[in-house]
């Protein structure tokens, strides 16, 4: 099974202002992002936020068909919180709580759509470089963050492929028809990967220590 493009934006190459922008400021703007989605307490300025991060994804040229893609995955969870949330606390606070959400994934995706996947790994291993004093490896990390990256679309993919194929055979409503392939999908996934990894070199340090 064949992972998909979900939950953020592929790279899209570009000259635009969001592209030659630093990437340290990139890193600033989902940290802010992440940072207003606790301060800001009214719906309509998270909306006005959702619609400036939405107008500087489409000003990076990458189209407004990945921006939707980037959020379909997160709706059908973001409409069961929203319900749970406007039964519990009302309306406004259950559409503000959606929308702080839906711009952290839109910052998320102006990151990962203007920044070619090797410089945000640099970028990763740069900033984690002043915890090596307490005896962190860089390098591992941003590994770590490049498996993340590439693990999450391949789940969710798996997971779409294998609902589609039990809704083909009218066992969209079976959680085992649903569960265990995917469960056993991304065993067979993490092993790959681990066996690569193995190859490379990665962990061989950690294996003569023990």
């Amino acid at each position: 099974m064949s992972g998909h493009g979900f939950l953020l934006a592929n790279y899209v190459p570009g000259t635009s202002v969001v592209h030659l922008s630093p990437l340290w400021l990139k890193f600033v703007l989902v940290l802010g992002s992440g940072m207003a989605s606790f301060l800001i307490s009214d719906w309509a300025a998270a909306a006005a936020v959702l619609v400036f991060m939405c107008a500087l994804f489409l000003l990076s040229g990458a189209g407004v068909a990945r921006l939707v893609r980037a959020l379909r995955p997160v709706v059908p969870v973001l409409v069961a919180i929203g319900l749970f949330q406007w039964w519990q606390l009302g309306g406004s606070t259950a559409a503000r709580i959606v929308l702080n959400v839906l711009v952290c994934v839109v910052a998320a995706s102006i990151l990962t759509a203007t920044t070619p996947v090797q410089a945000l790994l640099d970028g990763v291993a740069s900033l984690a470089r002043p915890l090596e004093r307490f005896g962190a490896d860089p390098e591992r990390f941003a590994l770590t963050i490049a498996i993340m990256l590439r693990s999450i679309p391949f789940i969710a993919g798996a997971f779409a492929d294998v609902r589609d194929s039990a809704r083909a055979r009218g066992l969209e409503r079976n959680p085992r028809a649903l569960v265990l392939p995917v469960f056993i999908t991304t065993v067979a996934f993490a092993r790959q990967t681990g066996e690569a990894l193995a190859a490379r070199g990665l962990g061989e340090a950690e294996d003569r220590a023990t």
